[in-house]
C-alpha cells in the first residue's frame, strides 16, 4: 500500500466515524404533586456558558412518568424543566425547577416531587447528589429569600431598604453554598462533577480551575473545561483592552460581514462620526432603546452612520430582529472567531462607542443611557 493509498483509507475511516449518529440521551422518571401533565423543557450544552444555544420542548407526563430522549446530543447537556403553568399563569409552585445533567448515551433518572426529587445515573449523577444533599439546605433558605422579594415585588411593598436587608440575607447563605462547592473539588480534583462545580463558583473559578487534575479536564467535562479555560482568557483580555478603550485612544480596526453577507471595514467609514452599537436580540435594554436610536439616526443621519454590532445572537435570529424592529443603519454580526467585543473590552450591553472621523474614540456609553442621546445633540448642535 503506497502512501497515498493509505492517506485515502485513513481519511476514509475519519469520515465513518464522524458520520456515526450518537445514541441520544435519556430522561425519565417519576414526578409529583405536579399540577400539569407537560413539562416545560430547556437544555443547552454545558459548554455553552453565555446559554445562547438554548432550545426548548414539551415533554408529556402520565400519572407523574415522563421519558425523553435528547437526539441530537454529542456532549454532556445541562437540562432543566418544570411545570407548564395552566392558563398561562406561572403559580409559585409551578415555578420550581428540576435540574440534571445529560450525557450521551445514558439515562439519567429523576424520581420525587419538584420541591425534592433524586437524580439516579453514573457515577457523576452519584456524586451530583452528595454535593446536592450538601447544598439544599442553603438552596432551601435562599429560595424563601427569593419568593419573599418576588411577593413584596409583586405586591408593590419592596423598597430599596428591604431589598438590601433581604439580600445581607441571601448572600451569606450563597457564598456558604460555594464554600462547600468549592472544598469538595479540592477533595475531588479529578471527578467530572468537580468541572462542573467549578462553573458555578463565580470569580474564583480562575483559581479554582487550576486544581483540575488531569483525569477530569478530559473526561466527559472536556468541553465544559475549555470553554472555562477560554471564558477566563476572555476575561483577562477584556480587562487588558478596557485599559486602552479610553476617550481619544484610536479605534481598533476590524472587518466582520454585513447582513448581505460581504466584508465591512470599520476603516471604511473613516471621514464622518461612526456610532458602535454593541447589541443583541436577547437583550431587553438594547430592544428598548430602539425608538430613540432611529430617532437620532434619523435627525444626525447625514453627520453620522450608526454600525450596529450584533453579540451572542445565531445568524438567523440577528437578522431576523433587524428586519422585524427595521433598522435601518448598517449591521455587522460578531462571531467567535474574531470576537470583537474581546478587542473593545465590552463589559455590558447596550455599550455604544462614538468615533470621531479621524478614527479616535470620543465617547463611551454603557447601558441604555439618555447621556448618550444629550451628547448628540451636543456634538452636532
Amino acid at each position: 500500500m503506497n502512501k497515498k493509498q493509505f492517506t485515502l483509507l485513513a481519511g476514509a475511516a475519519l469520515l465513518c466515524a464522524c458520520q456515526q449518529t450518537q445514541s441520544p440521551s435519556t430522561i425519565t422518571g417519576i414526578l409529583t404533586g405536579v399540577e400539569s401533565d407537560t413539562l416545560i423543557m430547556n437544555y443547552f450544552p454545558v459548554s455553552d456558558l453565555s446559554q445562547h444555544t438554548m432550545k426548548s420542548d414539551t415533554i408529556a407526563m402520565q400519572n407523574g412518568k415522563f421519558t425523553y430522549q435528547l437526539k441530537n446530543d454529542s456532549v454532556p447537556m445541562k437540562v432543566f424543566f418544570y411545570a407548564q403553568p395552566r392558563n398561562g399563569v406561572a403559580a409559585a409552585s409551578l415555578r420550581k425547577t428540576v435540574s440534571v445533567v445529560a450525557f450521551p448515551g445514558e439515562t439519567v433518572e429523576v424520581n420525587g416531587s419538584m420541591d425534592d426529587y433524586s437524580i439516579k445515573g453514573n457515577a457523576f449523577h452519584q456524586a451530583y447528589e452528595k454535593i446536592r444533599t450538601q447544598c439544599k439546605p442553603y438552596q432551601d433558605q435562599m429560595q424563601a429569600v427569593s419568593q419573599t422579594i418576588m411577593g413584596m415585588q409583586s405586591a408593590g411593598t419592596l423598597t430599596k431598604e428591604r431589598l438590601d436587608s433581604l439580600f445581607k440575607i441571601f448572600q451569606p447563605l450563597q457564598e456558604e453554598m460555594k464554600n462547600v462547592q468549592k472544598e469538595y473539588i479540592r477533595q475531588h480534583p479529578d471527578e467530572d462533577i468537580s468541572v462542573y462545580l467549578i462553573s458555578d463558583v463565580g470569580k474564583e473559578a480562575s483559581d479554582m480551575l487550576d486544581l483540575v487534575g488531569e483525569k477530569a479536564q478530559n473526561g466527559p467535562m472536556a468541553s465544559l473545561y475549555c470553554a472555562m479555560k477560554e471564558a477566563i482568557a476572555q476575561r483577562k483580555a477584556r480587562e487588558e483592552a478596557r485599559k486602552k478603550i479610553v476617550e481619544g485612544a484610536v479605534a481598533p480596526d476590524f472587518t466582520l460581514k454585513d447582513i448581505k453577507g460581504n466584508d465591512l471595514s470599520l476603516s471604511s467609514l473613516k471621514g464622518k462620526y461612526v456610532v458602535l452599537d454593541f447589541w443583541g436580540s436577547w437583550c431587553g435594554w438594547c430592544i428598548k432603546g430602539i425608538p430613540d436610536m432611529k430617532k437620532y439616526y434619523d435627525k444626525y443621519k447625514d453627520r453620522m452612520e450608526i454600525l450596529g454590532v450584533d453579540c451572542g445572537d445565531t445568524e438567523e435570529k440577528w437578522i431576523t430582529a433587524v428586519e422585524k424592529h427595521e433598522l435601518p443603519w448598517l449591521h455587522v454580526r460578531n462571531t467567535d472567531e474574531t470576537d470583537i467585543t474581546v478587542k473593545y473590552g465590552i463589559q455590558g450591553y447596550p455599550t455604544k462607542i462614538v468615533i470621531d472621523p479621524e478614527g479616535k474614540i470620543a465617547k463611551i456609553v454603557i447601558g441604555e443611557d439618555p447621556a448618550f442621546y444629550k451628547y448628540l445633540d451636543k456634538l452636532f448642535k
